[in-house]
């Protein structure tokens, strides 16, 4: 069994699993049968003192309530099934077991910037867009086109173009370009708790020290759907990709790669990937009678299907359970939020109603009660020889 192999493996480590010397009982997933796997490059492990959003999240087997049954069989290597409004994780397979996301990533690139730009800004493409894609996915952007930023969204989210990330972060980060964004990138999955997350591009192509985890990329997801503009642009079917002349006269349209909107009835939306060593990840979110799943995938194959219908069968079996069912949570950013520093006049006790005075205040004080004190005597001494003399003249 793949995952719980994982528990050993030197390839997936992760940062919050039991210390070597005494491990904890690894219950294996369910997978499909597949002949080979291409290995996956060592992805270095997430420094996090326990696992993010509770003790039984932090397997690299699976994790499910008790009396649930038996999840459906996959060929991904670990996934997530959590709800989006109350965060309560339904269940997992190796939930912070760290890998390469692929471009599942452009969601940690949605969240980061799209409060940053305006949807009408027009962005003219520059050579350093379109520059290194390599073999990864494109939109085609042609170099001195010009896009608005909402149409570079949706080229991102529906066509999972390499260049329209590239062109976005390259305006949300400013003098910074591409780099400032990755930075915020970062800076945004802390401040989510998504602490297995790390950020080397905003695509999501491989690098060495690029990672994420199932659990993070439900708490990605779900900070976008919590965004209209997102649940906008990652729903649309299809769009007219504008003409830029001379160079392409007419435009051309762009579909929609996720099949979950077209195949399953509730289906919200989300994102596909896949790398050679990320191998196929998969986002994808439902809603039915009220309540709304999301469901990730890191490392699949397309066996028993591709990684929607995979995602289906996960959406199914965790519709299923009572919205009871629970064996962690997804944390929030207030959850996540260091505890204020006291202030400098707390620290020190100034203004504080239970400080002690300090050594120099008491002794001045004391001084003052001296003087205070004989003041009171000769006032009450005049006073009564005053009254003496008064008595005496009037006898």
């Amino acid at each position: 069994m793949l995952c719980a192999a994982l528990a050993t493996s030197p390839l997936l480590p992760a940062g919050a699993i039991a210390a070597p010397d005494s491990p904890a009982p690894v219950t294996p997933c369910p997978y499909a049968s597949i002949p080979s796997i291409p290995p996956t490059p060592a992805v270095p492990p997430a420094q996090t003192a326990k696992p993010v959003g509770g003790e039984k999240l932090g397997t690299t087997g699976l994790v499910v309530a008790d009396g649930a049954p038996t999840p459906p069989t996959l060929s991904a290597v670990t996934w997530i099934v959590a709800d989006l409004d109350s965060g309560a994780v339904v269940g997992a397979c190796g939930p912070h077991v760290r890998r390469r996301p692929a471009s599942t990533q452009k969601l940690l690139l949605a969240a980061a910037a799209l409060p940053l730009l305006d949807p009408n800004l027009v962005v003219e493409a520059t050579e350093e867009d379109v520059r290194d894609l390599k073999d990864g996915s494109a939109v085609g952007l042609v170099v001195g086109g010009k896009y608005p930023v909402s149409t570079l969204w949706y080229g991102l989210l529906l066509q999972s173009g390499n260049d329209a990330a590239n062109a976005l972060a390259r305006v949300a980060g400013g003098a910074g370009g591409v780099a400032a964004t990755v930075e915020r990138m970062n800076a945004e999955a802390k401040r989510l708790g998504a602490l297995d997350t790390h950020a080397a591009n905003p695509h999501g192509y491989d690098a060495p020290d690029q990672a994420s985890s199932a659990y993070d990329l439900a708490l990605i997801a779900r900070a976008d759907f919590a965004r209209e503009d997102f649940v906008r642009y990652d729903t649309l079917d299809r769009m007219q990709w504008p003409a830029q002349p001379p160079k392409d006269p007419t435009g051309f349209q762009i579909q929609n790669e996720n099949q979950l909107l077209v195949n399953y009835p509730g289906a919200m939306g989300g994102k596909t990937g896949f790398t050679d060593e990320a191998r196929h990840t998969y986002v994808g979110a439902a809603q039915r009678d009220g309540r709304r799943l999301v469901v990730t995938l890191m490392g699949a194959e397309i066996v028993p299907g591709r990684t929607w219908k995979q995602a289906i069968s996960l959406l199914d079996w965790g519709f299923a359970q009572p919205a009871t069912a629970r064996v962690g949570h997804l944390v929030t950013p207030e959850e996540m939020a260091p505890p204020p520093s006291p202030s400098p006049q707390a620290r020190s006790g100034v203004g504080s109603a239970t400080a002690e005075p300090s050594t120099g205040a008491s002794r001045s004080w004391a001084r003052w009660s001296v003087l205070l004190a004989g003041l009171a005597m000769v006032i009450t001494g005049a006073l009564v020889i005053r009254r003496r003399v008064q008595t005496t003249s009037r006898g």
